[in-house]
């Protein structure tokens, strides 16, 4: 025997499924969003991974071509070689990019070679007169610099995305939606690098 639902009862379950169907929507629509400023978040990541990656690759360079034109100072040499190592070697992964400590040790490392051994070398060129009038230094330390300037927009540019993506995050429907589809969005760490490094090195010949 089957049973049939009362007409009233049918006419009240198909509005409830009209309703949650419409509610439904938004929530589809708020997913999407999060999904694609998360991803937004992610390319700026790698854009800035990459200007990094080139300041990196110019250091050996760099440092060949001063101990080939000058008498330099051996200690700061090893201490550029050793923060470029230190720099290097973190790598963070999508996770980590929500994970505050190993932002920081990430950022820390980064400065160490940028306002650290890298500064020293600039402001002590100028007692190297043969190293001055080296092109291949002057080329290095202009390529240096438009790599910093171009680090410093990618940070902004990085900085920028995470903010409308945690924001989108934290408001009230954003923030239901993720608990609803098992909380798959996490706050993003801003790229907040130490006082001092967001302005590029100054050449000086």
């Amino acid at each position: 025997m089957t049973l049939r639902m009362p007409p009233v009862l049918r006419i009240v379950s198909l509005l409830f499924l009209a309703v949650a169907a419409v509610l439904a929507l938004p929530g589809c629509a708020k997913y999407d969003e999060l999904i694609e400023k998360d991803q937004v978040c992610s390319q700026r990541w790698a854009d800035l991974e990459a200007d990094l990656e080139r300041r990196a690759n110019l250091v050996p360079n760099l440092v060949a071509t001063v101990k080939a034109s000058a008498n330099y100072e051996q200690s700061t040499l090893t201490k550029i070689t050793e923060a470029r190592a230190s720099a290097t070697s973190i790598k963070l992964s999508a996770d980590d990019l929500t994970d505050p400590e190993k932002m920081k040790a990430f950022e820390e490392a980064q400065a160490k070679l940028n306002t650290g051994a890298l500064s020293r070398l600039l402001v002590q060129n100028e007692n190297y007169p043969k190293l001055q009038a080296n092109g291949q230094f002057t080329d290095l330390m202009k390529q240096l610099e438009g790599t910093e300037n171009r680090i410093l927009r990618a940070r902004q540019q990085y900085n920028d995305a995470v903010r409308q993506y945690n924001a989108e995050l934290g408001k009230i429907r954003g923030s239901v939606v993720n608990k609803a589809t098992g909380k798959p969005f996490k706050e993003r760490v801003y790229f907040a690098a130490s006082a001092g490094s967001a302005a590029a090195p100054t050449v000086s010949f």
